[in-house]
């Protein structure tokens, strides 16, 4: 009896066990089938991304040509090493290890990873920007030893630029986008865009398609196979209206003759702009790379300033330059004819005060055409005082002065010519006539740009018509060069035949007569111009001032077209603290000679830096 018990009781036992194996079983089946079924899709995409990676091509941005199709901003291949957070284990030991490895401050890589910690973590953040060789292969080899499976080393093209920084103001530079310009321009955080100049103005064009690679990696990151890839496009082509022997010839001359400034040289049919020369310069393959903060902070407290663009961003006096406008404004406004004559003595009274010439013993008795020759003040003091201040700034604006020109770069600066409106709105007070007699010769309360001054002798060499300067001449879509619309004429001037005889023989003899450009005369060029000095400080300023290391010398201005009537080359050159503008005319002569010996097929000249005689004489000529 107890043996039928037990043997009752262990069939119980096996059958519940019997049951619990095939309830276990039941829940493992029905799991698995909700695991492969029903979940399948959801774990599917989970293991494909623990196994794939998208990595971004960057494009590479459109190569820049000059007007002859001579390539000067293009692209070179980099390495680029990132961190990869979804991939990281222990971030502060990758920063750590990245640090030692690569010798970067470890603070600074942390400042960096700390400014992209609320971005997705599967975009990597860029550690450094253009890793050299050592830095490469050290990564790479802690990668292969499983030190540092989270970094990653991608091939990037970064900018090239010119060694020696030609045109930098000019082209402009990359860098890494800012906030404003991710919400203005809808681009991703770690775009490259142009940052400042053309690289800035055309960003779009140049920009490009980023590609991309989706690759297979194992656990520790290392790559398998690639999946599939989309090739970047390369931004587009540019052709620059550019000249790049005439802008190497503008920047020869400036180091020749050892200055600092600007120069803007136009073609005075089209606006385009052959040459655009701010110096001090800086080199913006440094911003190509990642600027590092110390160069950053260098470039920004250097008292030259080599990162403002002084062609568009300098406001300074236009001293006897801005006398063009006078004239014209006294002939076109019917006050004078040009035969119109003023005896100068040395000086003249106005208004209870005695304004002198630059010539001491006075120039006599001259018309306009020889006031402009020899850059009169005491004719000039007289016109202006004719034609008065709002007469002036209507004919001055009208030539490109006292406003922006208009020209394709970022943060143009406008200058000043006042009028009674002005002050009344800026001051609030009245105009008072004594102080148009000082704007008459470019001083006072009147502020130019060089880029505008190249505008106004621009408009006076082609006969009144006063172009937009630009930059582009064609673009490349991938079609072959396509003619660039360029900008409509901003305005008409429709200045009188005889005004613009008189301005073109007046400023023809500056250079070729008795005047003070005679260092800009290249015999059978016909070349006409203007020299002006702009005060940095008055006289009664510079003695109060003392002893200073800073520079108080005057800046000189040499304005010039050629040929005289069927003018082909225009513009300005501005020379910081040379004293007198006629010593920056040997660089006008340099330009123009280079320009006129590219069209003819000649070998380009060398820069002349020795005296002229027929220039002595006109070099005592008391600082015009």
């Amino acid at each position: 009896m107890a043996l039928v018990e037990d043997r009752r009781r262990l069939v119980i036992r096996l059958t519940v066990v019997q049951y619990a194996i095939t309830g276990i079983f039941a829940v493992l089946a029905l799991s698995f089938w909700w695991v492969q079924v029903i979940e399948h899709q959801r774990f599917y995409e989970m293991a494909e991304n623990n196994h794939q990676r998208t990595l971004a091509l960057r494009a590479p941005r459109g190569v820049l040509f000059d007007r002859d199709g001579r390539p000067l901003v293009e692209n070179r291949d980099s390495f680029r090493i990132s961190i990869l957070r979804e991939h990281t284990h222990d971030l502060g030991r990758t920063i750590r290890l990245l640090a030692a490895v690569t010798g970067l401050d470890e603070h600074a890589i942390r400042r960096q990873v700390d400014r992209h910690r609320r971005e997705p973590t599967f975009r990597p953040i860029v550690i450094v920007e253009d890793a050299s060789l050592a830095q490469v292969a050290a990564v790479t080899a802690r990668r292969l030893d499983f030190e540092l499976p989270d970094v990653i080393v991608e091939r990037v093209p970064v900018r090239r630029y010119p060694t020696d920084a030609l045109a930098a103001h000019a082209f402009g530079y990359v860098g890494e986008v800012g906030e404003s310009q991710m919400e203005a321009e809808g681009l991703a955080s770690g775009a490259i865009v142009g940052q400042s100049g053309i690289e800035r103005t055309y960003n779009q064009l140049l920009m490009g398609e980023d590609g991309a690679r989706r690759v297979v990696v194992n656990s520790v990151g290392r790559e398998i196979k690639t999946l599939e890839e989309v090739a970047p496009a390369e931004g587009r082509r540019i052709k620059l209206t550019i000249d790049y022997d005439l802008q190497r010839a503008a920047e020869d001359g400036f180091r020749e003759l050892g200055y600092n400034g600007a120069a803007a040289v136009l073609d005075p049919s089209t606006g385009e702009v052959l040459a655009l020369v701010s110096l001090p310069a800086y080199d913006p393959n440094a911003f190509a790379g990642g600027i590092d903060r110390d160069r950053w902070t260098a470039l920004n407290v250097d008292e030259l300033k080599p990162l403002q663009n002084r062609a568009i961003q300098g406001r300074y006096e236009p001293g006897s330059t801005f006398k063009i406008a006078v004239a014209t404004a006294a002939l076109e406004e019917g006050i004078v004819k040009p035969d119109f004559k003023v005896n100068c003595a040395g000086g003249a009274n106005f208004y209870g005060r005695y304004f002198k010439c630059h010539l001491k013993g006075g120039h006599g008795t001259l018309d306009m055409r020889h006031a402009i020759e020899q850059s009169c003040n005491v004719y000039f003091y007289t016109l202006g005082n004719m034609v008065g201040i709002d007469r002036i700034h209507k004919w001055a604006t009208a030539l490109g002065l006292g406003q922006k020109s208009g020209i394709d770069l970022p943060n143009e600066v406008e200058g000043l010519v006042p009028s009674t409106q002005w002050k009344l709105q800026r001051r609030g007070e009245k105009w008072y006539a004594g102080e148009t007699i000082s704007v008459s010769i470019g001083q006072g309360q009147v502020w130019v740009t060089p880029i505008s001054m190249a505008v106004m002798i621009a408009t006076v060499a082609n006969g009144g018509t006063r172009l937009t300067p630009h930059f582009v001449k064609a673009v490349d879509e991938g079609k072959g060069w396509q003619v660039f619309k360029a900008p409509e004429p901003d305005h008409a001037v429709k200045l009188k035949p005889e005004t613009v005889q008189v301005l073109h023989d007046g400023l023809w003899l500056v250079v070729n007569g008795a005047g003070t450009g005679a260092r800009g005369r290249i015999p059978g060029r016909d070349v006409a111009g203007k020299t002006g000095t702009a005060q940095v400080i008055s006289i009664e300023g510079k003695q109060q001032a003392g002893k200073t290391d800073k520079d108080l010398r005057d800046h000189g201005w040499f304005l010039f077209f050629a040929p005289k009537d069927n003018p082909q080359i225009a513009g300005v050159i501005f020379a910081e603290h040379a004293e007198h503008g006629y010593l920056g005319a040997p660089i006008a002569r340099h330009v123009i000679e280079t320009f006129f010996a590219k069209k003819e097929g000649r070998p380009l000249p060398p820069f002349n830096k020795a005296p002229f005689l027929w220039a002595a004489a006109a070099g005592a000529a008391a600082g015009q």
